[in-house]
């Protein structure tokens, strides 16, 4: 008798991880086609390039490993495809298509395939990806187009993100403009608001995420914003509708492999994954949510240590009667 052993998490359910990574990509289909919509053909080169160069990094790597082509096309599960899809979504239309290419390479071979491939990535791959072209390309971070709404052939207007608006002032943006998208510059996935909210209702209906984790996020990142802001109500709904907050809490932070275990531990991550999103937003100027979700994935570990749960037969003691 043979055993085959694969990564965790271990759950017994008619799901597979092809049809999981197929549910994300249709949850995705609105804000991509949002972002087309609003940035025309810029939009779709560059998830063209960041899908071919993801799904092409894995197979390539798995070649030089010594496994078959047939083997590999048959085995592909697409996580890559996901995360192909997710890098072109967090990135400005308008950047060179080369940085796309090496931020979908950085996170398919670095921070996935080099670890083990699916299961065995300790962070967030598109994260990764996101912040190395942030890191690698900071000249460019504050170059964002403005949404040309059905345009084919948008005019490259660069200038500030909603996030950028908000933290210089305040809540005079339009809540209809920040939840549409239009009149904001910003990513390609990131701009409107209500085509996130309706792949991530997609994903709650399929059972893919609990949609609660990623709320506790975003209201804690609103709550922590009112208390910075001299307890302004009117600055809540400009905070967690500004920059990547919900695509990130919904597509980014809900990734199984580099979460908790436990409900307990997911509380914790997704509370200070809000927290953390606003303290950085606050005092540095910056997006800050991919770095925090690095930075949460990376904390994983010691929040699984934390003992939520009881022994195996555990039985309160009794009271001693006097």
């Amino acid at each position: 008798m043979t055993y085959q052993f694969s990564a965790s998490p271990h759950v017994r359910s008619s799901n597979s991880t092809k049809k999981i990574m197929l549910n994300v990509c249709l949850a995705l289909l609105p804000a991509t086609i949002a972002g087309i919509v609003f940035f025309g053909y810029l939009a779709i080169l560059n998830v063209l390039v960041s899908v071919i160069f993801a799904v092409g990094s894995e197979i390539v790597y798995r070649l030089i490993m010594g496994e078959k082509f047939k083997d590999i096309v048959k085995s592909l599960d697409y996580t890559s495809l996901v995360t192909g899809l997710i890098i072109a979504l967090i990135i400005p239309a308008n950047w060179h298509l080369y940085i796309p290419a090496l931020a979908s390479i950085f996170a398919i071979i670095v921070t996935k395939m080099l670890f083990g491939g699916t299961g065995q990535n300790f962070v967030n791959p598109a994260a990764a990806g996101r912040i190395f072209a942030f890191i690698s390309f900071t000249t460019l971070l504050n170059t964002f187009p403005a949404p040309t709404i059905g345009a084919i052939n948008p005019t490259v207007i660069t200038g500030a993100t909603s996030l950028q608006s908000f933290l210089e002032h305040g809540d005079s943006l339009s809540t209809i403009d920040l939840l549409l998208g239009t009149g904001v510059a910003g990513c390609i996935g990131e701009t409107c608001k209500v085509a996130i909210l309706i792949g991530a209702i997609y994903l709650a209906i399929r059972k893919i995420i609990k949609i609660w984790l990623p709320l506790l996020s975003i209201l804690f990142a609103g709550l922590t914003t009112y208390m910075l802001n001299d307890f302004n109500l009117n600055i809540i709904l400009p905070a967690i509708l500004s920059g990547g907050l919900i695509f990130g809490a919904f597509f980014m932070a809900t990734d199984y492999v580099t979460n908790p275990t436990t409900t307990a531990g997911n509380v914790i991550f997704f509370i200070f994954f809000g927290i953390l999103t606003s303290l950085l937003r606050h005092f540095t100027g910056y997006e800050t949510a991919s770095f925090v979700i690095l930075l949460m994935n990376v904390l994983v570990p010691l929040i699984d240590k934390i003992p939520f749960r009881k022994p195996f037969g555990y039985q309160k003691p009794k009271k001693e009667v006097k």
